[in-house]
């Protein structure tokens, strides 16, 4: 069975101070803080600027050993007219020094904006330039789209061939992509709500908490039709759940609840 890491966006949200976080809790140890009570972070700050290797290596050496950061790319390579000619943006990004989190590197977010139609060619150059490893570090890449136009056999295919998955996103404004294309799942449960005690409704925990052990077990739950009918890659998968925008007041407690499920 994969591993099944679940976890929040960012550590940084005032709304957390009081609530998530202990009264008292100082700013500079929030990551570690977090780190501790769920197992799994996506870093967003990446998509809209730059941060320094230093950075890295701190966010690395303040978490436990067995905990996973995710990181979102920068949109530099991801929001633009021809996807094909994003090369030296993906190389700047891998240069930035987030190859210093080391074995505690996760996969890495590519987001594309709403507008972005599916042009097989393009979008399958963007792949192509998506390195599978560096520096002996292998990596891992999943893929955001939400125009409609991606809602095809040719899309799921693309990602099949080149290893990549695409995120599944609980929410009305994408498309939900149930289909295995590599090695890992990717999803970014965006439903939260203020008034659930948990983030979600309990039975909705209960089906996330079935499904992500059956993908983890190299299954395919039946309330997750795919796309496709061609079966994905076999064996066990490792799982990356975040909480993600909705109520995102509550997205720790979302998070903890989940865990506690998956635990049982």
């Amino acid at each position: 069975m994969g591993a099944i890491r679940v976890g929040i966006g960012g550590w940084v949200f005032a709304p957390w101070r009081g609530t998530f976080y202990p009264e008292g809790l100082t700013q500079a140890r929030e990551l570690s803080y977090a780190s501790r009570h769920v197992t799994s972070i996506e870093i967003n700050g990446r998509f809209y600027g730059s941060q320094k290797p230093a950075s890295f290596r701190r966010w690395r050496d303040e978490t436990p050993d067995d905990f996973v950061f995710s990181v979102k790319g920068p949109r530099f390579a991801t929001h633009r007219r021809v996807l094909a000619e994003a090369g030296s943006s993906i190389e700047r990004f891998f240069a930035s020094g987030v190859l210093e989190l080391g074995d505690k590197l996760g996969p890495v977010l590519w987001q594309f904006p709403a507008t972005m139609r599916f042009d097989e060619a393009d979008f399958g150059q963007f792949l192509a330039l998506l390195p599978p490893s560096l520096d002996g570090q292998a990596l891992r890449h999943v893929v955001e789209v939400r125009h409609e136009t991606f809602v095809v056999p040719a899309f799921i295919a693309l990602l099949r061939g080149h290893r990549v998955a695409a995120a599944l996103v609980d929410a009305d404004t994408h498309p939900a992509f149930h289909d295995v294309t590599t090695d890992f799942i990717y999803a970014r449960l965006r439903r939260t709500a203020a008034d659930e005690p948990e983030g979600y409704p309990a039975g909705a925990l209960d089906a996330w908490a079935a499904r992500f052990r059956t993908w983890a077990k190299g299954g395919a739950p039946a309330d997750a039709p795919p796309l496709t009918p061609a079966a994905g890659p076999g064996g066990s998968r490792d799982c990356f759940v975040y909480f993600i925008s909705g109520a995102k007041e509550r997205a720790p407690v979302a998070a903890q609840a989940l865990l506690r499920r998956l635990a049982q």
